[in-house]
């Protein structure tokens, strides 16, 4: 293991009717707030009205901004900007899914800053401060409500982006599981596979040797394999909800790649896919993943996927290591299936078009570090292989 330091500050009020501590935690730190939200959802689950009555009792203004993308575009947080400088805002609170937070953590970074805010996304700055973000969440998938990463895109130049501060961090989230219970089935499904997939991305490491994080990346993945299909076939199934929920947030707050180098290749390639297509997130990382696992399979890597089949799929430890690597493999694509999820890109409509250039932008140094090292050449490989 590699050394490390962790902290995270976020205030965490998980279960029921938690939206009543709301109130409170934004007025001790915050006079006046943009609410950022999407669509109409929030309007018709009870969240919208809750939070504005929490404001309301503690008297705390508000100033609206809704319309936020399901891949938040950078002039959506540039008016949330120009809001909160307008108005003399001095807190965003953010009523959404990760993609709503993820454009609130790059508005409230935007605010507190001279430049442009796509510079954070561009790599040219790091934001060095923020306004209090507090966050209400509507779906498990990306926990952006518990990190301190923003993904932002730019559909000008086909560019999708994450930044990270410390600052970004949010500084109360509010999870009431019951809140999710109204989603699509759709919306749930590529939920699931977004948490699947952040655990994957930091399960698969050329570093095995941190037992509790390895560990408890397994239960994750057991619990979304368990509870994934129990939520779209029982919305009202809060138990199911809520052990997503959780998982969501826990898979990307940064405890399961402490002490080991991850990559973060199969979002790396899928990010492509978002800023040339739009797609979903989780509909591209349901698609790209068990084809980044059939590519990087090896003598090398076979023990890894051999003990992930055991602990996550329950394969027999006797049978062979390299077939329960492909049965792993298999099982993982079968479960993305049962989920109503697609499983090629020419299903969601993207041909090989722009894989050369997608393959090129998407390769970073991060990939030198990888579970397995890919070139450009390999990532293209993966996207035809995804058709």
């Amino acid at each position: 293991m590699k050394n490390f330091t962790y902290a995270i500050t976020t205030v965490v009020h998980f279960g029921k009717g938690q939206i009543e501590k709301l109130g409170a935690e934004v007025a001790s730190r915050s006079s006046r707030v943009l609410m950022v939200y999407g669509g109409g959802s929030i309007k018709r689950n009870g969240v919208y009205d809750g939070a504005a009555a929490q404001l309301r009792a503690h008297g705390v203004e508000w100033t609206e901004l809704p319309g936020v993308e399901p891949n938040p575009r950078i002039s959506t947080v540039r008016e949330g900007v120009r809001l909160c400088r307008e108005k003399g805002l001095d807190g965003v609170l953010a009523l959404g899914g990760g993609s709503v937070i993820d454009c609130s953590k790059a508005i409230a970074a935007g605010a507190l800053y001279d430049g442009d805010p796509w510079d954070f996304s561009a790599g040219k700055a790091a934001p060095e401060k923020a306004l209090p973000l507090f966050t209400v969440l509507t779906m498990a998938a990306t926990g952006s409500e518990m990190d301190n990463i923003a993904v932002i895109s730019n559909p000008d130049s086909n560019e999708k982006e994450a930044f990270g501060a410390p600052c970004c961090l949010p500084a109360v989230s509010i999870l009431d599981p019951s809140y999710t219970c109204s989603l699509p089935a759709s919306q749930t499904a590529a939920g699931t596979a977004d948490i699947i997939s952040h655990t994957l991305e930091n399960y698969f490491s050329p570093i095995e040797t941190n037992y509790l994080a390895d560990n408890m990346a397994e239960a994750i993945l057991r619990a979304c394999v368990l509870y994934g299909p129990r939520a779209i076939e029982a919305p009202d199934d809060y138990d199911a909800q809520a052990n997503l929920m959780w998982c969501a947030s826990w898979a990307i707050n940064g405890f399961l790649d402490m002490g080991k180098p991850v990559g973060w290749s199969v979002h790396r390639m899928e990010h492509e896919l978002s800023a040339f297509y739009d797609v979903t997130h989780g509909v591209g990382l349901a698609i790209l993943t068990p084809n980044w696992m059939r590519y990087v399979l090896s003598e090398q890597t076979e023990a890894r996927f051999a003990r992930y089949g055991e602990a996550v799929w329950g394969l027999d430890r006797a049978l062979p290591q390299r077939e329960k690597a492909e049965t792993a493999i298999q099982k993982t694509r079968e479960f993305f299936n049962s989920l109503g999820l697609p499983a090629t890109l020419t299903e969601v409509g993207i041909d090989s078009t722009h894989f050369a250039e997608m393959a090129r932008k998407a390769r970073t140094a991060n990939f030198d570090r990888t579970f397995v090292p890919l070139s450009v050449e390999d990532i293209q490989e993966i996207y035809k292989m995804s058709l």
